[in-house]
C-alpha cells in the first residue's frame, strides 16, 4: 500500500487540540480592518476556533496522519 501524501496547504492550517478536534484560524483579518473595529479585531477574530463537524471529515482527508 503507498504512503499517503499530506495537503500541505491544509497542515499550514489546522492543527488538533488535546481531545484530538481540529482547530482553525478565523476568516476576516488579512486586510481592510480599518473599518472594523477593534472589539471585533481582538477579541473575536483573534481566537482560534473549532472545524465544524460537516466539514471534520473533509480536513481529516486532507491530513491523513494527523491523529
Amino acid at each position: 500500500m503507498p504512503k499517503l501524501k499530506t495537503r500541505k496547504a491544509a497542515a499550514k492550517r489546522f492543527r488538533l487540540t488535546g481531545s484530538g478536534k481540529i482547530r482553525r484560524r478565523k476568516a476576516y483579518k488579512n486586510h481592510l480592518l480599518q473599518h472594523k473595529s477593534t472589539e471585533q479585531k481582538r477579541r473575536r477574530l483573534s481566537n482560534l476556533s473549532l472545524v465544524s463537524e460537516q466539514d471534520e471529515e473533509n480536513v481529516r482527508l486532507m491530513l491523513p496522519y494527523m491523529k
